[in-house]
């Protein structure tokens, strides 16, 4: 029964976890709020500023948190199925992106201007949409842009829903070209490359708006606690994707250990190097590593934390192991001890947890290098939201990208000038 399972899954193990997650999302939201709360719940959610931090959690409640999570991730993979992409560790890094941060920003309305503005790039340049759908799920990290257009222009409804959506579509149009210049400044050190390019565009935009007298503002609604449910379910999903792996391969393990060689740097897709066995070990590893860490600091599980966990789960199978994360982690931890900072203020958290993005500075130049990466990004990730007034979700992705593109050429400078000096010694 066991190898009839496996041949019947056999090149669409991916899909099958993504799709029940799905349902375990859409499970979850009808045991925890009633169908009359649900759609109260998803119009709140739809009709209300998502700008950094939203929690839907505190918002709307956990069941419409769940029930938008679902849709939205359920959206990404209709449209990735549609193009006949197969399901690699990309493709999971960009579900479980949109699936995490469905809990505190996307909804399944305001991402469609910029899936929109992206499908008109890829017909003006006469190419496949497959090209580009990687691009364009990643790139509504601008979402609340539309939403908060609408409540801030001066116009009427229709005239300020007209503006927000034909700036959501220019976003999507602009950010494939601006994501492939973004990501040659940092060199492939910064896995959240959409987040910087996102920072960027929304920078400009927020330069625009106050030249107009108008001005964006962080929202700040976070739920508090760890709620003991929630808690559970999270260990039990991610024993569950580790259980899985080792289901299909008793020797996923050993190719664990080669996975866990790699530095990291983009682009390293584990799905399509080490196998997806061992990736969903590595995945269900990272998953309880980033939760066992909010509990011992006595974090929460509001939805923004959750949902950066659910994206550092994601990107296990896109460049981020044990390995390099760990020292990125304890960067960031230990940076609370000589600063203003808690581990438990929500930025730090979520700093703290979306650290991934840096783990191939750790991978490639080592651990003392991954704890100065980690101590610099929550210096600089408290900072950086105010810059666009929380219109880009992925603020841990602007801050990574700074801190890749101040740090890895000193790292490279540093160690280029060791090496020179040692051999000059030796000649001697």
């Amino acid at each position: 029964m066991r190898e009839n399972i496996r041949k019947k899954l056999e090149g669409r193990e991916m899909f099958a976890f993504s799709i029940a997650t799905v349902l375990l999302l859409l499970a979850a939201s009808l045991l925890l709020a009633t169908p009359g709360e649900l759609a109260q719940g998803m119009v709140t959610i739809v009709l209300t500023r998502d700008a950094l931090v939203t929690d839907y959690f505190k918002l709307a409640g956990f069941g419409a948190a769940f029930l938008n999570a679902g849709l939205v991730m359920g959206l990404a993979i209709l449209l990735i199925h549609r193009q006949k992409i197969p399901f690699t560790g990309l493709t999971m890094a960009v579900l479980f992106i949109n699936a995490g941060f469905a809990l505190f920003g996307k909804n399944p309305v305001n991402v469609l201007p910029m899936l929109l503005g992206t499908w008109l790039y890829a017909k003006f340049h006469h190419a496949g949409m497959n090209r580009y759908i990687y691009t364009a799920l990643f790139g509504s990290c601008l979402a609340p842009m539309v939403t908060e257009l609408v409540y801030l222009l001066p116009f009427s409804f229709g005239v300020n829903l007209g503006i927000a959506v034909l700036v959501g579509i220019f976003s999507g149009f602009i950010l494939p070209p601006l994501s492939v210049h973004t990501a040659s400044m940092h060199m492939g050190y910064n896995l959240f490359n959409m987040g910087f390019a996102g920072g960027l565009f929304a920078f400009v935009m927020m330069c625009v708006l106050q030249s107009f007298s108008l001005e964006s503002n962080s929202v700040f609604i976070w739920s508090y606690g760890r709620p003991l449910w929630l808690l559970t379910g999270l260990y039990l999903y991610f024993a569950a994707a580790l259980l899985f792996g080792l289901f299909l391969d008793k020797k996923s393990l050993r190719s664990l250990l080669s996975l866990m060689r790699h530095p990291g740097r983009a682009v390293t897709d584990f799905v399509l190097m080490s196998g997806v066995p061992a990736t969903l070990v590595n995945m269900g590893i990272i998953g309880l590593l980033c939760t066992t860490y909010i509990l011992l600091v006595g974090g929460d599980l509001s939805g923004p934390v959750v949902g950066a966990i659910l994206t550092a789960f994601g990107f296990a199978a896109f460049g981020v192991h044990a390995r390099n994360y760990l020292p990125v982690l304890l960067g960031v931890f230990l940076s609370t001890f000589i600063n203003h900072l808690q581990p438990t203020t929500p930025g730090i958290q979520m700093g703290a947890v979306s650290a991934v993005g840096l783990a191939p500075v750790a991978g490639q130049f080592g651990p003392f290098a991954g704890i100065l990466a980690g101590m610099l990004h929550a210096a600089v990730v408290v900072c950086t939201s105010s810059l666009y007034g929380g219109l880009n979700l992925y603020n841990n992705g602007f801050s990574t990208g700074l801190v890749a593109i101040v740090l890895v050429p000193a790292l490279e400078s540093f160690i280029k000038g060791f090496r020179t000096k040692n051999r000059a010694g030796s000649m001697k």
